[in-house]
């Protein structure tokens, strides 16, 4: 049983905090209160728990035969031939059910997000789909969960709308930067570029080059959209610009560490000065949502000629 509970991955559901801006965005820009909020972020998170690992449940499952090339992943259950298919499929089912039943409580749109998430483990995962085979479209089609995770907060607080469309890219790039950066150290950690190919058929395509290009093109599209974020809803946002840059570099420079953290998100609490330095980013950026600066008017004033 200890190894069902394992393919479900419960100690990744923290990444669902993904779902807070989305909540926070639900909030600052539309009616909605905190008090009214918090139930339903409560459901929501819960239900995109379940839902996140129906998806987890056949990602190991389907990816035994490749894993088995893992100098660590070759140690799951689902390579050692552990696992019963039947309850592998059966587990996915109920991690489904819970997640579509808790779902139904909330708004219908909600609901549409929810079964994206769900559908997007099934491309990631299941042939003939499989997209995480295929270099470049791997990260894209794994990190749309970020702003699906962030529509998902959104929309479990608003119906009717949804939020800035430079938000949810930013998030979606971000997400890539992210899935990125894991690609580069799981590459650089196999260290053997036929290894790594027999692990992830992705990496027949890929180099340490390939990965670390475009994860500074997905850093860069990502600071782009947030930045036409910043300036359009607040301008006192500006100030926090830098540590957004600080970040993403910050992040970089972990995946280059040996045997990095990055590898596997759910271990970057190690990364303790990492770790406070996110909390006193997301501190600083809610304090700009309550002050107003005049003087940065002077950013964005149209200048006439």
């Amino acid at each position: 049983m200890l190894d069902y509970i394992r393919i479900a991955r419960i100690d990744h559901w923290f990444k669902n905090v993904f779902m807070l801006p989305g909540v926070a965005l639900a909030i600052l820009l539309t009616d909605a209160t905190l008090t009214e909020a918090i139930w339903p972020t409560i459901i929501g998170i819960l239900s995109v728990c379940f839902i996140a690992s129906a998806n987890y449940v056949i990602n190991e499952w389907l990816d035994a035969e490749f894993d088995q090339h893992h100098p660590v992943k070759k140690n799951r259950p689902s390579v050692g031939n552990k696992l019963k298919a039947g309850y592998v499929y059966l587990e996915y089912f109920i991690f489904a059910s819970m997640g579509i039943s808790l779902g139904l409580l909330l708004t219908l749109e909600f609901m549409v997000f929810l079964l994206m998430l769900l559908f997007m483990g099934i491309i990631y995962n299941v042939k003939p789909f499989r997209s995480k085979d295929k270099a470049y479209l791997d990260v894209l089609s794994e990190s749309i969960n970020n702003p699906l995770r962030l529509l998902l907060g959104w929309s479990a607080i608003v119906s009717g709308s949804l939020p800035p469309s430079s938000a949810i890219l930013s998030y979606w790039m971000g997400g890539a930067f992210l899935m990125t950066v894991k690609r580069y150290a799981e590459f650089r950690f196999i260290d053997d570029p036929e290894r790594a190919a027999l692990y992830r058929k992705s990496f027949k395509t890929y180099t340490e080059e390939s990965l670390l290009v475009s994860s500074f093109f997905y850093a860069l599209s990502s600071a782009f959209f947030l930045g036409v974020f910043l300036i359009k809803y607040k301008v006192e946002f500006l100030l926090s610009f830098p540590l957004f840059a600080l970040l993403f570099s910050w992040y970089l420079a972990i995946g280059q560490q040996a045997h990095s953290p990055t590898q596997n998100p759910e271990k970057l609490y190690k990364e303790k000065k990492f770790i406070l330095y996110i909390i006193f980013l997301f501190a600083f950026v809610a304090f700009l949502f309550f002050v107003d600066i005049p003087w940065l008017q002077f950013f964005v004033k149209k200048v006439e000629y």
